[in-house]
């Protein structure tokens, strides 16, 4: 009720509705009218709640961080979608009509940026991955997708890079689409589809080889596979390419890397000449090394970064996203306490990878590989990136500027800045005090349009 209450506070759209069903003799035809209109509201898409497209929107809190430091006494002017002006509130007064929104005690922040997602995933304590991609159908990983959609706006992640599919095709490219007309809430979507592997890399792997199963990814060897598999991949609706330049296929199951430099240097190339990024999934030490060699935008994981690799990666530009949650979120599915248990081999490994990043000044994006853990709880990698040694506000760059950046999108998002879409979120409290103010959000603003505000 909370919510809904805040909506009507900010538009007159219910008015005609609430006239007619206090004003109408409520006979039993009238009872039916009415039954209908409250199920009419009741499926009204939250984004409908935009912006008046003929006002100005005064939005003010007590602290404002722009996507690089933080402010106190300033506030946003928005029009329609788009960001106006940011300064001290009293300068922004000028402008007719305006309406206000005031949110006292919080914090305004550039709607986060999820780097690192799975939408077409869930938590692998409710279904391990190989059971997802085997035995769900892909009906039912499109409506699993929807919910977790609306969780991560919700959660304040106004944009998310959703890094594959994992064996459901295109179907990021409907979700982008449902999510651009407005038929369901989400965010804004930078897609991989189907992601690239070396053939016999990838999973799942079934005991009888006979069967020819479904992959997780896209199958390609060599410069001409790989160039034919990104250009379909493309021309399908990848907005990016992501690669697996190692994985877990050498002997005893060991990570050894699966493409050669030679290799990734022309993926990196064909992609790069169509205005598109490679980013590589990567964790062994001469994976990542043969992808920064090669140019891609970002390395996933990361896991066994050396200070050779890290040197590389500072030279050719190359940013780590480090995906923290997952080797916590596995563990804690395998009986794993980090209340009471020490760290196991992988997260310590983990910890002093990015420890490493942080000194010899690799650019860190923001991302956790939600997916492996429930959408909507993605400010825990936030809040393990303060925990491993980053400061808050450098983790909030991470989530904000930083990714706008590193993908691409600085014209548009991760800053309230003068000109870029209107991505607001506010939070209770001071998340440079404590990161985890991050979890308390109470406003939700993308492209313009009011989603939460309680």
């Amino acid at each position: 009720m909370q919510k809904w209450g805040g909506l009507l506070r900010q538009t007159n759209f219910f008015l005609p509705f609430v006239w007619v069903i206090f004003h109408v003799k409520p006979n039993r035809m009238n009872k039916k009218a009415i039954f209908s209109i409250l199920i009419l509201l009741l499926s009204v898409p939250t984004g409908i709640f935009a912006n008046p497209k003929d006002s100005f929107l005064l939005i003010q809190a007590d602290r404002l961080f722009d996507g690089e430091e933080m402010h106190t006494g300033w506030g946003i002017l928005v029009y329609q979608n788009k960001i106006v002006a940011v300064g001290e509130t009293s300068t922004l007064l000028s402008r007719s009509p305006l309406k206000r929104i005031e949110l006292k005690g919080k914090t305004l922040l550039p709607g986060l940026i999820e780097g690192h997602s799975h939408l077409l995933l869930h938590a692998y304590n409710e279904t391990k991955w190989d059971d997802q991609v085997l035995h769900e159908s892909e009906a039912e990983r499109i409506v699993r997708a929807v919910t977790h959609a609306k969780a991560t706006l919700m959660a304040g992640f106004t944009t998310v890079r959703d890094l594959g599919t994992e064996g459901a095709g295109y179907a990021d490219v409907g979700l982008k689409t449902a999510i651009e007309k407005n038929i369901i809430p989400g965010p804004r979507m930078i897609i991989a589809t189907k992601a690239i592997v070396a053939t016999g890399s990838y999973g799942p792997k079934l005991e009888n080889t006979s069967h020819h199963t479904i992959k997780g990814a896209a199958e390609a060897d060599g410069v001409e596979g790989l160039t034919r598999e990104a250009r379909t991949q493309m021309g399908n609706g990848a907005d990016l390419i992501k690669v697996y330049a190692d994985y877990r296929w050498g002997l005893n199951d060991s990570a050894q890397p699966t493409f050669t430099l030679d290799e990734l240097k022309t993926l990196v190339s064909v992609v790069n000449s169509s205005g598109r990024q490679v980013v590589a999934h990567a964790s062994t030490e001469e994976g990542m090394k043969r992808a920064a060699e090669a140019g891609v935008a970002s390395i996933e994981h990361g896991d066994y970064g050396s200070a050779e690799v890290y040197d590389i990666m500072v030279r050719n530009k190359v940013a780590l996203c480090a995906t923290l949650s997952a080797p916590e979120a596995s563990a804690s599915y395998n009986g794993w306490d980090k209340k009471t248990m020490p760290p196991t081999t992988r997260i310590i490994q983990k910890k002093k990878s990015f420890k490493l990043a942080l000194e010899k000044g690799v650019t860190i994006c923001f991302g956790g590989d939600v997916g492996v853990f429930p959408h909507g709880d993605n400010a825990r990698e936030m809040e393990l990136m303060v925990e491993y040694g980053m400061k808050p506000v450098e983790v909030l760059k991470s989530a904000t500027s930083v990714n706008a950046d590193v993908f691409g999108f600085r014209e548009q998002i991760g800053r309230l800045k003068t000109g870029l879409l209107a991505d607001i979120i506010a939070v209770e409290g001071n998340p440079i005090e404590n990161i985890s103010a991050v979890r308390n959000i109470s406003f939700v603003m993308k492209n313009g349009s009011i989603h939460l505000n309680k």
